[in-house]
């Protein structure tokens, strides 16, 4: 149920859009209404939820490392693995942002007979690499219905994309690429028994949300082709918050806009955060220099303590009467007198 649930409420939505995008009079609420509540509800949630994280006092550096730390200077440190300096520190959260470094030295450990064997999963940080570098090209593609005149990086990255001409129209790279990482990362919550089992429906959702929205997408434009300059006439009244529905936008198009408008007000709720929370983890944002200067726990004021041999001394006669040995009072220093 925990996957049929979320397959069944993207079916449903899509449905909901389409039949929505056939009717005149709900055009104006799947394609300016929906998008301005997900939106709306994407920036509050998103910057909600980094507020509420940033907010959290971190007393100690807990920085995950695997390096040699800077310590003595004839002993050579790794300030990639284990940073000393914000420039080390930078350079190792860009290396897991753009190129998930700890995914690709990732293993697992597994028996088979008498024997211990170490797997890598470098097949899973290759699908994760394909999806994720997909994502950022496609929605900076997407980014030419917004803008007039289209900025020049945009048209160098759509010729980059599709300069494989394959057929008629141009068959863009990471349109394939993407369905094919989004569709992998389902089959490995589907197909891996341990996976499966740590997985919820919020797991599922996010995963068919996104391949409603790249089947949809590949549809309107290979198979069932749809008003582009329409497309852009809505997208440019939608920046511009002077909204106008071309009667010629085809209803696939309602029902690709509202999985992304589905997709940006469930974002904030959602595992996907991990994009704004990478930064705020505190074993990754810190620099590894105990050894370099000494860290204070600004928590660390006076409290009341009751030590051992006060307790000793309190219940002496009850430990006494049960037989339980006492530990020997320290001998008191003798006083110096001047």
């Amino acid at each position: 149920m925990k996957t049929l649930l979320p397959l069944l409420a993207v079916l449903a939505l899509s449905l909901v859009a389409f039949l929505g995008g056939e009717i005149g009079s709900l055009r104006f609420l799947f394609a300016v209404v929906g998008p301005y509540a997900a939106f709306a509800l994407f920036v509050i949630g998103f910057v909600y939820r980094i507020l509420r994280w940033a907010r959290v006092p971190v007393p100690y550096h807990i920085t995950t490392t695997c390096g040699q730390q800077k310590s003595l200077p004839w002993i050579k440190a790794n300030n990639l693995e284990s940073p000393y300096n914000s420039m080390g520190v930078v350079a190792r959260l860009a290396m897991e942002v753009l190129f998930f470094r700890s995914l690709f030295r990732d293993t697992s450990l597994e028996i088979r007979g008498k024997r211990l064997l170490y797997r890598d999963h470098k097949i899973l940080w290759l699908a994760a690499i394909v999806f994720h570098w997909s994502l950022l090209v496609v929605i900076l593609r997407h980014s030419r219905f917004f803008m007039e005149p289209v900025p020049f990086f945009v048209t160098i990255l759509q010729s980059l994309d599709g300069f494989f001409h394959l057929g008629e129209p141009v068959v863009y790279i990471t349109s394939v690429t993407f369905l094919v990482g989004v569709a992998y990362l389902l089959y490995r919550r589907l197909a891996i028994p341990q996976v499966a089992y740590l997985s919820l429906a919020s797991d599922y959702l996010p995963l068919f949300l996104l391949l409603g929205i790249g089947l949809s997408g590949v549809l309107m434009r290979y198979f069932f082709r749809t008003d582009v300059e329409a497309v852009k006439e809505l997208a440019m009244g939608l920046v511009a918050f002077s909204p106008v529905v071309p009667s010629t936008v085809s209803p696939l198009f309602f029902v690709h806009l509202f999985l992304v408008s589905s997709l940006f007000a469930y974002f904030p709720i959602s595992k996907l955060m991990h994009m704004g929370g990478v930064l705020l983890s505190p074993t990754r944002n810190l620099a590894n220099d105990s050894r370099m200067r000494r860290h204070v726990n600004p928590w660390g004021y006076p409290v009341p303590v009751h030590s051992y041999e006060e307790w000793q001394e309190e219940f002496k006669d009850k430990l006494e009467a049960a037989g339980i040995p006492l530990d020997p009072e320290p001998a008191k220093k003798p006083e110096i007198v001047a």
